[in-house]
């Protein structure tokens, strides 16, 4: 393997990103929708996805988020805004309006081709409805987005509760992609809903990049040490080369620091040591081995860095909760995208 990756990259590769089920829904006068965890929702956008995250665009008009024990969060046309924790939340026209009732129609319509519309009005809720764009004083774009949270995922709790990102920060390559994905979630042409889900992930990754971009030289959480200078080269080094008998000596000597300074600067940062970064990062490794089927169980322990088939079931049953063959068969039940 190369001896430094891009462990942001490195992660999303390995925690199965992949995106599904759009609403087009289009929205006048005053109007109010609630969205509950995405745990009550996956069942109906992705089953059997571990986690997913829900995401907005304004394509159209403007709007309001709001989440308890946060500020509500004024979108303008073109904004993204994403909930990587999957936090129940409203979407309106203004802050603190009711939601309008919309009983139990996601599940009975969870089949139907996609993107489904759905129209908000005067307080209503109309499923299977689409305003004419003239018409709709607010059209927005709302996606679903399923990755893997074990053995281990450190992206999803580095990222805040909202990921607001305002049109004018997106990219030039995006900013076309996302009119066209508006384009045919309004068209429903032949292919749409494959297109979308490309276009989801996408936007995720997007998003993700553009947070780390953003946080300030002293934030914590995975994503604050990948931006240190020696943290974020211990992390490089590990994911290069989960395999490697990697002790603090060895990773302090290669990022230029004592082997008490990584690790104090590591916990700080981090919040967890290195040696159990390590540790961690070797479980997802081998998650990966085990679905792709091509390795024995004694092969992907020497791939991953364990001496013996025994001492990687072992860690591995600690961190999934099953052993190694068991996890591997369990995965051939694939997430259902809609």
């Amino acid at each position: 393997m190369n001896a430094l990756l891009d462990p942001l990259s490195d992660v999303l590769r390995s925690v199965r990103l992949r995106g599904s089920a759009f609403f087009h829904v289009s929205c006048r006068d005053q109007w109010c929708a609630y969205a509950p965890p995405s745990s009550e929702m996956a069942p109906a956008v992705m089953p059997g996805a571990e986690h997913v995250l829900e995401y907005h665009l304004f394509a159209k008009g403007e709007g309001w988020i709001g989440v308890d024990g946060e500020p509500p969060l004024r979108m303008r046309e073109g904004d993204i805004v994403m909930l990587p924790h999957g936090d129940a939340h409203t979407v309106s026209s203004a802050p603190g309006l009711a939601p309008a009732e919309e009983g139990d129609w996601l599940f009975s319509r969870r089949d139907d081709p996609k993107p489904i519309p759905i129209t908000y009005r005067g307080g209503m809720f109309e499923p299977s409805m689409q305003l004419p764009v003239g018409e709709a004083s607010a059209i927005i774009v709302c996606g679903f987005i399923a990755c893997d949270l074990k053995p281990f995922n450190p992206l999803i709790d580095a990222l805040p509760r909202l990921l607001h990102l305002p049109s004018e920060g997106v990219g030039a390559w995006v900013a076309p992609m996302l009119e066209h994905a508006v384009s045919e979630s309004s068209e429903r042409r032949p292919g749409t809903a494959v297109l979308l889900q490309r276009v989801s992930e996408m936007i995720f990754v997007d998003g993700a990049r553009r947070y780390l971009e953003t946080l300030p030289s002293e934030a914590q959480g995975w994503l604050g040490a990948l931006r240190d200078r020696h943290v974020g080269r211990a992390i490089s080094l590990m994911h290069g080369s989960p395999a490697e008998p990697w002790t603090l000596e060895t990773l302090g000597s290669r990022v230029g620091l004592s082997r008490s300074a990584l690790h104090e600067r590591f916990v700080a940062l981090a919040g967890l040591a290195p040696m159990q970064y390590l540790a961690n990062w070797r479980m997802q490794c081998g998650a990966r081995l085990l679905r792709e089927g091509r390795l024995s169980v004694a092969a992907i322990a020497q791939e991953v860095g364990y001496e013996s088939e025994a001492a990687f079931s072992r860690a591995f049953k600690r961190a999934t909760g099953l052993p190694p063959a068991t996890w591997r068969r369990a995965q051939l039940q694939p997430v259902v995208t809609t």
